[in-house]
């Protein structure tokens, strides 16, 4: 017996899930190493207005499919494939479902790195110790793939507990819970980051741009992570759209969301990198620097160890809310396609794919750390692929589907409401990105990365 949709129970509930998802370690943990990488204010210019010109409309395209449809990416794009007569879109959502599992199988390792500092940091409130969290501990842990792999598999069985309830009663009740206490956590730590002697330098170099440091990716990296971070490209909002009431009005979810999200990317650099620049006096271009130097720098401030404690229950609290989003779009998809399975039936074995899928890059470290690509770690390869590859092809091949599926009027009813008069004005902008202007500026960063690949 098909299993009967569920929705939002209120408004409040769909954006809390929405930011929830999008505010995961990708705002805390990748954008402030990815700026670094970047050379900082050019690279935050260039993100900020990717976000609201390309991020933004591509994410209300998406929440218009899943509502028009009221189903997930694979049936969705299905459907546009059928209407638009061309049947080789029905692979985008397969794609976007393969590069959800897939993020969400390394993203896990992540989280588990984040699970292992907050006990660490959780002990020492016990334990007389300095030596309790240091640097070492990284390494200890990059080297023991299998309890980075049991560290991963915890944290997927949280997500698959949460994830089981359904929308109102697991998704709905568990963000708002927990982002209220995100924002609160995020506040203080950017008020503890700004008291410290670092942060006039670190404001410097976030928002004085110097173009001259921009690289010939930097362009797709910025699109790649306005993506990654506003779940789009992953079907996630094509499954949240479906569980939208009819009268929500999706362009002010869209804009709101993607406020929402570029906002909380901006304090996190704020937050993170005082604290980095004070701990080493390097930019945060590693993507273990803040695991290698923040829990020894905080172990030597007075009330370090409680700041290090609220830090990495935020990073927590971030990284599970963004994994739930992720499994909900394997899940909706399973639910969706085979109509006969039950909802807990599919999370589960949804969530053993993911595990399943994790043993590699957990031990990319360890068994798999001669396998090296460029320089790079298994895991290091695994996130470019996905992110700054993969990603932005799965978006446009959904942006494809939505134009060539969804009718002039379908589009202007979805976007158009009569009590809103700047959605009159907006309305043309609005098309104007998706037949042309989106499309354009993926390809040219998948142009010019390739071209960045070449002349390095």
């Amino acid at each position: 017996m098909a299993t009967k949709r569920g929705s939002w129970k209120t408004r409040y509930g769909f954006y809390l899930l929405a930011v929830g998802s999008a505010c995961g370690l990708g705002n805390l943990w990748r954008f402030p190493y990815v700026v670094g990488e970047n050379g900082g204010g050019a690279f935050i210019l260039l993100y900020g207005f990717m976000a609201l010109a390309i991020g933004a409309p591509l994410l209300i395209a998406e929440l218009m499919l899943g509502k028009g449809t009221r189903r997930s990416v694979i049936v969705a794009t299905q459907q546009m494939g059928q209407k638009s007569g061309v049947r080789s879109l029905r692979w985008v959502g397969r794609l976007a479902v393969l590069v959800s599992i897939v993020v969400l199988s390394y993203y896990s390792v992540i989280s588990g790195w984040v699970l292992h500092f907050l006990t660490q940091f959780l002990i020492s409130l016990f334990s007389s110790s300095d030596q309790v969290v240091d640097k070492t501990n990284l390494a200890a842990l990059m080297s023991n793939g299998w309890l980075q792999l049991m560290l991963a598999s915890a944290h997927i069985l949280i997500t698959v507990v949460v994830v089981v309830k359904g929308v109102q009663q697991g998704l709905e009740r568990w963000i708002g819970y927990t982002m209220p206490l995100f924002v609160a956590l995020v506040a203080i730590l950017v008020m503890r980051s700004f008291s410290l002697p670092s942060t006039p330098e670190v404001l410097r170099f976030l928002f004085y741009p110097d173009f001259s440091k921009l690289t010939w990716s930097s362009l797709n990296h910025a699109l790649g992570h306005v993506f990654f971070t506003l779940s789009v490209g992953f079907g996630t909002m094509v499954t949240f759209g479906s569980y939208m009431r009819e009268e929500d009005h999706i362009p002010t979810a869209g804009f709101r969301v993607t406020i929402v999200d570029t906002m909380i990317s901006m304090i996190a650099v704020v937050m993170i990198f005082p604290v980095a620049f004070q701990a080493s006096n390097v930019p945060l271009t590693d993507p273990a620097l803040m695991f290698e130097v923040l829990p020894k720098y905080l172990l030597g401030v007075p009330g370090g160890v409680l700041f290090g404690l609220a830090f990495f229950v935020c990073l927590y609290l971030a990284a599970l809310n963004a994994s739930i989003g992720l499994l909900e779009v394997v899940v909706s998809n399973w639910v969706d396609a085979q109509k006969e399975m039950e909802r807990g039936k599919a999370t589960w074995y949804s969530g053993a794919i993911a595990l399943l899928l994790t043993v590699l890059p957990a031990l990319s470290s360890s068994i798999f750390k001669d396998i090296r690509v460029g320089g790079r770690s298994l895991i290091e390869n695994l996130d470019s692929l996905l992110i700054n590859w993969l990603l932005p092809v799965v978006a446009l091949g959904i942006l494809i589907a939505f134009n060539m599926g969804i009718s002039e009027k379908e589009k202007e009813l979805g976007f158009v409401d009569k009590d809103k008069f700047v959605s009159y004005s907006m309305y043309p902008h609005w098309l104007f990105i998706l037949r042309w202007a989106g499309p354009i500026v993926i390809l040219l960063g998948l142009l010019l990365q390739i071209v960045g690949v070449f002349t390095q």
